[in-house]
C-alpha cells in the first residue's frame, strides 16, 4: 500500500468567482434561502442526477428528492455544519467540480459534487460523499 499524503489542492484563480458561487450553495439541499420544497429541490438537480452516499450506497434522483421532502417535512433535527477546505476544477465547458471537507459533529466526510451551470441556474449532476477514517 502506497504510503498517504494529502495533497495540496488550490482552485486556479480564474475560477475564484465560480468558486465563491458554489460554496454558497454547499453544503447542497442545506440553505433554506435557495429553497425547502420538492419542487425548488428538483429545479435544482440535472435530470440524471444521482448521489453515491457515504455509506458507498447509490440513490436515485427521485429517493433524494423523497428524504428532501421528510427533511424539510419539520420531522428531521440535524447536526450543526461546517463546510471548509473548498476547491473547485472546471471539466468541461460550464461543468465544474467543487469538493469541499464536511464536518458534522464527530463525522467528517469528504464531499464532491459536480455541477453545472445552464440558462436557468445552477444544477447538480452528481454527488458524493466519504467518510474519512483518521488514521
Amino acid at each position: 500500500m502506497l504510503p498517504y499524503s494529502e495533497p495540496s489542492l488550490s482552485t486556479e484563480p480564474t475560477l475564484l468567482s465560480v468558486l465563491d458561487e458554489l460554496k454558497s450553495r454547499e453544503p447542497i439541499f442545506h440553505h433554506p434561502e435557495l429553497g425547502t420544497t420538492r419542487a425548488d429541490f428538483d429545479k435544482m438537480m440535472a435530470p440524471d442526477f444521482w448521489e453515491v452516499g457515504a455509506s458507498g450506497r447509490r440513490y436515485s434522483r427521485e429517493s433524494i428528492l423523497n428524504e428532501l421532502e421528510r427533511r424539510y417535512s419539520g420531522e428531521y433535527v440535524e447536526s450543526p455544519l461546517e463546510a471548509t477546505e473548498f476547491h473547485c476544477r472546471n471539466l468541461a465547458e460550464d461543468v465544474y467540480l467543487l469538493t469541499y471537507t464536511l464536518c458534522q459533529g464527530e463525522r467528517k466526510t469528504r464531499r464532491a459534487t459536480i455541477w453545472q451551470r445552464t440558462d436557468t441556474g445552477w444544477k447538480i449532476v452528481f454527488h458524493q460523499g466519504t467518510i474519512v477514517q483518521e488514521s
